[in-house]
């Protein structure tokens, strides 16, 4: 097979989806789908929900199609929708911006950080610091713009980093500070001590900031604080979020960036020659979800952390340790009382042993072989109650 060229073949392998033969291998995750069709067994590896979401949310998509709203919007995003994420950063954070130069809408989160990172990385030279375990698009994309990802890493059981370890990451050499909190895989939220350092790190450094902020909603027993309402923080951060988490509209794909104009100025040169634009008729949904009432988004979060105590007293059940997660969808357990020594062998097992798919942590990180990482397991709890209480007695076939 012929192997694909230059910035395609870094950063297919910077994800880790080249074989020694330079052909590309599926991801983990289309990997473990495709055994859960096969199987039967439930899906609890990837993060997507089962149920739909709100009913006015999905009405006001129907409708911006019965209306028309089906051609290229403006470049920028529907402007209804610009100012409901203004709305939405100053209801919930206090943040007051520009919707028509601070704002701008993408083809989910993920667009949006391949957008910043290609917008704001030169190439050689240039160092993206990370936490890890990580999202896995996070290397791609930093391999497609040519720079070198640089890990912190999060351990077992808080998932917190060392602050000296995340000094000594941060370099003259480092263009951006990548932040996922809400954290996936993890499901931490990180504490006030670890926000303050990264943002003086970013000022002492000459840093960006760029957060990952979709899971903002589904923070469990703290209020979500984003890095740009800390004093110093704005001016050289651009956040990233999107409806798909909070609205369980995934497949929708509608996300933003917001952050000062010049910064975001520079992700929509490079935006525009990605998607261009994107979602016409759910943008305006969308908005309409944003500004639903404080009891949907309380109620969501409280839905879903009774979903993460289901699923945790399920593993707990069936052997596993459990680090309870402050927030996410997603639930970390070691399996090592279980007799694993290597996750991916074990997630591969595990739909035949006990009808159920789940993640090896080692996917989300740079090094499959870390010994530290090795028998940790990721589930998703963002499945109907009665799918959680089926995977849970399955699960006890493992004890």
């Amino acid at each position: 097979m012929r192997q694909i060229p230059g910035a395609w073949h870094r950063a297919a392998s910077g994800a880790g989806l080249v074989g020694p033969d330079g052909s590309i291998r599926p991801t983990i995750f289309a990997e473990m789908s495709a055994l859960a069709a096969r199987t039967g067994a439930i899906n609890l590896g990837q993060g997507f929900p089962d149920e739909d979401g709100p009913a006015e949310v999905l009405e006001a998509a129907c409708a911006a199609i019965a209306d028309g709203g089906n051609q290229y919007p403006p470049g920028r995003g529907i402007p209804d929708l610009l100012l409901a994420v203004a709305e939405h950063q100053e209801r919930f954070y206090g943040l007051r911006l520009d919707p028509e130069r601070e704002a701008l809408v993408t083809a989910g989160a993920t667009e949006a950080l391949a957008a910043t990172l290609l917008a704001l990385l030169d190439g050689a030279g240039d160092e993206v610091v990370v936490f890890e375990p990580y999202y896995d698009a996070y290397a791609a994309i930093a391999a497609l713009a040519g720079a070198r990802l640089v890990t912190v890493p999060l351990r077992w059981p808080d998932f917190q980093p060392d602050l000296d370890e995340l000094r000594a990451a941060v370099s003259e050499r480092t263009r951006v500070i990548l932040v996922n909190d809400p954290h996936n895989p993890t499901g931490a939220v990180f504490t006030a001590e670890v926000r303050d350092e990264l943002v003086r790190l970013a000022e002492d450094r000459d840093a960006i900031l760029v957060t990952d902020e979709v899971y903002e909603h589904l923070v469990f027993d703290r209020p979500h604080v984003p890095l740009a309402t800390l004093p110093g923080a704005w001016e050289r951060t651009l956040t990233i979020s999107s409806g798909g988490k909070t609205f369980s509209t995934t497949g929708w794909k509608i996300g933003w960036v917001t952050g000062p104009a010049p910064l975001v100025d520079a992700v929509l040169a490079v935006k525009q020659f990605l998607t261009y634009v994107n979602g016409s008729p759910f943008q305006p949904a969308i908005a309409t979800g944003l500004r639903l009432g404080d009891e949907f988004f309380h109620g969501i979060a409280g839905t879903l952390r009774a979903k993460r105590d289901l699923l945790g007293e399920g593993l707990r059940a069936a052997g596993f340790a459990v680090s309870t997660p402050a927030g996410s969808y997603f639930t970390v357990a070691d399996a090592a009382a279980l007799g694993t020594t290597d996750a991916a062998a074990f997630c591969r097992d595990l739909p035949e042993r006990a009808g159920v798919v789940a993640i090896p942590l080692t996917a989300f990180t740079t090094d499959a072989r870390r010994s530290d990482y090795a028998t940790l397991v990721r589930f998703a709890a963002c499945k109907r109650v009665d799918v959680l209480e089926d995977a849970a007695s399955r699960l006890a076939a493992l004890a």
